[in-house]
C-alpha cells in the first residue's frame, strides 16, 4: 500500500468513526460494562479521546472501581517512545510535546501491563491502523511484554488491513459489542 492509499484509508475511517460517534451516543457506556471481560493487567494505560475517538471515561472508572491502577501515555519526545504516568479519574492534566491531555511530572511514572489504545481501524488479525505519527507502534515496540488491547466502535472493523514492517498488532479488542482477543 502507497503512502497516498494510507493516507486515503485513514480519511476515510476519520469519516467512518465520526458517523458511528455520531449514530451511538451510548457506545463508550456499553463499552465499559465489558471492562471485566479485558485481560488481566494490574496498571492499565488508557488515554484521554480526541475528537471522534471513543470516549475512555466511563471505562475508566469502571477499571478504577475494579481495583486497576490506571496512567496515561505522555509524549516527551515525539521520536521517542512514549512514557506513562499514573491518573486517577478527575486528576487534573497538561498538554505534553503532542498536545493531548497528560498527567503533571509530578505523577509518578509507571509501567503498565495493558495498554489500551485508540485507533481508526481494526482487523480480525490484530492489525490497527493509527493516527499516522506512529506514537503507539515505537511504545508497542519499546514495550513487548505488554498487552495491546484496541479500544474502538465494531463498525471500525475493516478485512484485511494493510500491516508494515513497523506495525505492532494488537492483542485484542473492546468495543461496544464486548471484547475479542486475537490469534
Amino acid at each position: 500500500m502507497t503512502a497516498v492509499d494510507k493516507h486515503q484509508l485513514r480519511a476515510a475511517m476519520r469519516a467512518t468513526r465520526k458517523r458511528l460517534a455520531g449514530l451511538d451516543a451510548g457506545a463508550a457506556l456499553r463499552a465499559a460494562e465489558q471492562a471485566e471481560a479485558l485481560p488481566a493487567g494490574r496498571v492499565v494505560a488508557v488515554y484521554r479521546a480526541i475528537g471522534s475517538e471513543l470516549d475512555v471515561d466511563a471505562l475508566s472508572l469502571a477499571l478504577s472501581r475494579a481495583g486497576r491502577e490506571l496512567c496515561l501515555p505522555v509524549v516527551i519526545e515525539r521520536d521517542a517512545p512514549m512514557i506513562f504516568r499514573r491518573w486517577s479519574p478527575g486528576e487534573p492534566l497538561e498538554l505534553d510535546e503532542a498536545g493531548v491531555p497528560a498527567p503533571f511530572p509530578l505523577a509518578g511514572v509507571v509501567d503498565p501491563d495493558l495498554i489500551l489504545t485508540p485507533l481508526l481501524a481494526f482487523d480480525g488479525r490484530g492489525g490497527r491502523l493509527g493516527q499516522g505519527g506512529g506514537y503507539y507502534d515505537r511504545t508497542f515496540a519499546a514495550r513487548p511484554d505488554a498487552l495491546r488491547i484496541g479500544f474502538a466502535y465494531a463498525g471500525q472493523q475493516v478485512d484485511p488491513l494493510p500491516v508494515e514492517p513497523h506495525d505492532v498488532r494488537l492483542h485484542g479488542v473492546l468495543t461496544e459489542t464486548g471484547y475479542r482477543p486475537f490469534a
